[in-house]
């Protein structure tokens, strides 16, 4: 048998011969596609196998070949705004509660007249679209009005463009998923672009800006947490420093509350001082609208000042200063901030003018409630009185009056309180006890702002309260009777120069170090000052080698408790002692929001939390590597801001962190009023009693409403029942006048009547310095840090020139543990322990409670 070798065939210039074949003459052109093979064979791997042993694969990979969209030819029409306009408004005003501009409905009909084309009504084109932009719009934080100049309308319209075939939004597995389709920014770069083409990403693209822009966390929230690090619940804990909190301001023209886009400085123009009063008066003053008291109904007449609201109560009325002029005798009520003029005289100023006033008859409501201090902004009752000679020149600096300046004569003020508070629930406009509820506004509210950055009620708020239900509440761990996870040990003003300090700091940890694993408290928040004087100003004895050696001291005995290093959260706040501020402060008052002491004194502390960590096998939070893949997070300690934020899950818990004492300064820079009841008054100052551990509430002696004639707010979650007992009377004797302050019952300790003095005054003025800025000092561009508004569902507020305390009003839960040790008795320590509420079995509530122990 002969064997035949066959000849290559021949081919086309530029061509290469991948087949091999019986030699046969070419074809003639004509016939070229009829004696084509029907399944050519495919090209041979560029790169040969040698052997069997490189593992080169028999059938080569195909390349990635991007899905090719196949886009239905869409007509393009001429749509005229007026003709959509109907459907618009049923989408964006009545669904979503957005008002769409001119400009803006001309933009969208622009749109849907090119992408959509004829088939816009008929096929129910249109309203998916303006569906989808106006959850978009709301995602974005867009503001109640929309505008069709603004740069989110454009951005929305341009990204949903490149989502469309034939007039449908593309949400299918093949495109971008509906929550990363909408929201490419306009600066995105080469690996966005990437994925808008269907090419494969690489691994650096992450999820974070489309949350953001979504109102959404970036906790890497998901419905089922599976491994250990995300059921941990110090992986959805975050501690916000002052600084990096987002700078909101109030818009009184769109009612909403909008990011400063402008670059914040510590040095910032004189014009920023006036921005922060009125954006501050701006914010207390829509909150007060918002109250029921000040609501009034169209019905009633409008020359009557109180009117009657739809409660059948009486309502009031805010009148401006500059309002006042040519009003001679008449009442009114202001709203204002009470400041010192540089003639001495004390004054009240709103954004129109400032006034003179008289107090030595005013009367504060309730009785002896709060405190009133220059700096604060209030609500006074009384009548402007114009004095004759003040009918022509001005009573104030230079003679200047009418608006902007001293208006001419005096107010003199009868009742003088505190601007009515607002529930957390009420500003975020969730519903339930709590917001956990369903997912539905109630009135409004502010549920689409992220004010802390980590997310919006409205976006992520229900999901993290679902999660918080699975990692915190589950029914195995509340009926074992073991110590909650979810519990933070707040230790109050530490001094590391005192050796007394340590011995009670080695106590306390000693107590939570011994519980079962798995049970010990997620954070730890220590507090400063860190040195009785302020060393960094040679204050004392000593100078920054010293300050850092009790740093030293500190992290030697935190090295004796691995088990909480490696897993809780030490928090550390520092005070006006403390570097580097205090080396040119002396311990006085120092700008707040001020930054964290600097890591210079404190890299022995970070040092003892690394190794605790490598010798348990755990990964350094902030300090991953390739090698700690799939290792539990450690422990860590965080050096924040005074003041600053915790928050836990989102925005379901937040927890403010303030340093300061505040007690003290209030006693010194407040008002002097007339006090009705001197005598009852003496008689509590002449017994004080010791503090108790016990929880009270406010809302007996102090109610939301600081105004005449207003009822008191029945809140049942936070009733006292010692108040109830304490004021139990006779039923046959004459009825209490409402408008006569009763006196404090003398039952109730004085330190829980001081404890509540303070924090309803705190709380009501939803700021953190009520005072002037010659007293408290506060940074003009970083006042948004200082706001308590939305209300914090907890508050830890040391200040040692207070008696420690635990007390709720409207909500927020208030905690001052004081100092470490005990004044006045040898070998004592007291702290607080703060319990999320539901995570520690039936049977209790969650709180915080004043504890104490020997050492």
């Amino acid at each position: 048998m002969i064997v035949q070798s066959p000849r290559p065939k021949r081919s086309k210039p530029g061509q290469s011969n991948t087949e091999a074949g019986p030699s046969r003459p070419p074809p003639p052109p004509a016939a070229a596609g009829f004696f084509a093979p029907k399944n050519p064979a495919a090209q041979s791997n560029p790169i040969p196998s040698s052997s069997p042993a490189f593992a080169t694969p028999v059938h080569p990979l195909k390349p990635f070949q991007p899905p090719v969209l196949t886009k239905a030819a869409i007509l393009p029409i001429i749509l005229p705004p007026a003709t959509l306009r109907p459907l618009a408004f049923r989408t964006f005003t009545k669904k979503h509660s957005l008002t769409l501009t001119s400009t803006a409905l001309q933009e969208l009909a622009t749109f849907i007249g090119r992408h959509c084309g004829s088939g816009w009504r008929e096929e129910g084109l249109a309203e998916k679209v303006l569906e989808e932009v106006a959850r978009s719009w709301k995602n974005r934080n867009g503001g109640v009005i929309v505008e069709g100049n603004s740069a989110e309308l454009k951005d929305i319209l341009k990204n949903l463009e490149g989502n469309m075939s034939g007039g449908k939004i593309l949400t299918g597995p093949r495109t971008l998923s509906r929550q990363n389709s909408l929201l490419l920014e306009p600066d995105q770069d080469e690996q966005h672009a990437h994925t808008r083409l269907g090419l494969r990403p690489v691994q650096s693209l992450t999820r974070e800006d489309s949350n953001t822009s979504f109102g959404m966390s970036g906790l890497e929230f998901t419905e089922e947490p599976e491994d250990d690090t995300v059921r941990d619940v110090r992986r959805w804990l975050k501690v916000i420093h002052a600084f990096e909190q987002p700078r909101l301001t109030y818009n009184v023209g769109k009612k909403h509350f909008e990011r400063d886009p402008s670059k914040p400085s510590l040095l910032p123009a004189a014009s920023h001082k006036t921005d922060a009063f009125r954006n501050r008066y701006n914010v207390i003053h829509q909150r007060i609208l918002r109250n029921e008291a000040f609501q009034s109904s169209s019905v009633q007449g409008a020359s009557l000042r109180q009117k009657t609201n739809a409660s059948g109560l009486s309502s009031h009325k805010i009148t401006p200063i500059a309002n006042l002029l040519g009003r001679h005798g008449t009442h009114h009520m202001l709203l204002g901030m009470l400041v010192v003029l540089p003639t001495g005289s004390l004054a009240i100023s709103d954004l129109t003018g400032t006034i003179t006033l008289d107090l030595s008859h005013a009367v504060a409501i309730p009785e002896d409630s709060a405190w009133f201090t220059p700096g604060m902004i209030v609500l006074i009752d009384g009548v402007y009185e114009e004095e004759e000679e003040t009918m022509t020149l001005g009573n104030g600096l230079s003679g200047s009056s009418g608006v902007g300046g001293t208006i001419g004569g005096r107010f003199q003020g009868f009742f003088i309180g505190q601007p009515p508070c607002e529930k957390r629930r009420v500003t975020l406009g969730v519903s339930g006890p709590d917001g956990t509820g369903a997912d539905h506004t109630i009135g409004g509210g502010f549920g689409w702002i992220d004010f802390l950055g980590v997310g919006s009620e409205r976006a992520v708020g229900s999901k993290m309260r679902k999660l918080e239900q699975r990692i915190l509440r589950q029914p195995a761990l509340l009926e074992d009777g073991r110590p909650s996870r979810g519990r933070a040990v707040i230790i109050g003003e530490l001094n590391l120069d005192q050796p007394r300090s340590l011995q009670a700091l080695r106590k306390i940890l000693g107590l939570y170090a011994s519980d079962p694993e798995g049970c010990t408290p997620m954070t730890f928040v220590l507090t400063g000052n860190f040195t009785q004087h302020a060393v960094m100003a040679r204050g004392g004895s000593g100078g920054s080698i010293e300050y850092k050696e009790f740093f030293d001291a500190l992290a030697s005995t935190l090295a004796d408790f691995p088990s909480l290093l490696t897993t809780a959260t030490f928090v550390f706040v520092p005070g006006d002692n403390d570097g580097w501020v205090s080396a040119f402060s002396g311990g006085a008052a120092t700008p707040l929001p001020r930054k964290p002491v600097p890591d210079l004194f404190t890299s022995r502390i970070r040092r003892v939390f690394a190794a605790a960590n490598a010798e348990a096998g755990l990964a350094n939070p902030g300090k991953e590597t390739e090698k700690d893949a799939g290792k539990r997070k450690g422990g860590e300690a965080i050096w924040t801001t005074n003041p600053s934020r915790i928050s836990l899950f989102g925005p379901s818990h937040e927890m403010v962190l303030f340093r300061d004492d505040i007690s003290a300064r209030l006693r010194r820079a407040s008002v002097r009023l007339k006090n009705t009841n001197k005598a009852a008054a003496a008689s509590v100052e002449a017994e004080p009693q010791p503090t108790t551990n016990n929880n009270t509430a406010m809302d007996n002696l102090c109610p939301s409403s600081s105004l005449p004639d207003a009822p008191p707010d029945e809140d049942e979650d936070m009733a006292d029942t010692t108040m109830h007992d304490a004021m139990d009377v006779d039923d046959s004797g004459p009825a209490p006048n409402p408008k006569i302050a009763m006196p404090p019952p003398p039952s109730i300790p004085y330190d829980v009547l001081a404890a509540r003095k303070l924090v309803k005054t705190i709380l009501d003025q939803g700021y953190l310095a009520p005072f002037r800025q010659a007293i408290r000092p506060v940074h003009w561009d970083y006042t948004s840090a200082m706001y308590l508004y939305p209300l914090p569902t907890a508050m830890v507020l040391v200040d040692t020139t207070a008696p420690p305390f635990c007390v709720t009003y409207e909500g927020c839960h208030v905690m001052n543990p004081g100092s470490i040790l005990v004044p006045g008795r040898k070998g004592a320590a007291r702290w607080v322990e703060y319990e999320l509420p539901g995570v520690g079995g039936p049977g209790t509530t969650g709180g915080g409670r004043v504890r104490e122990c020997t050492f």
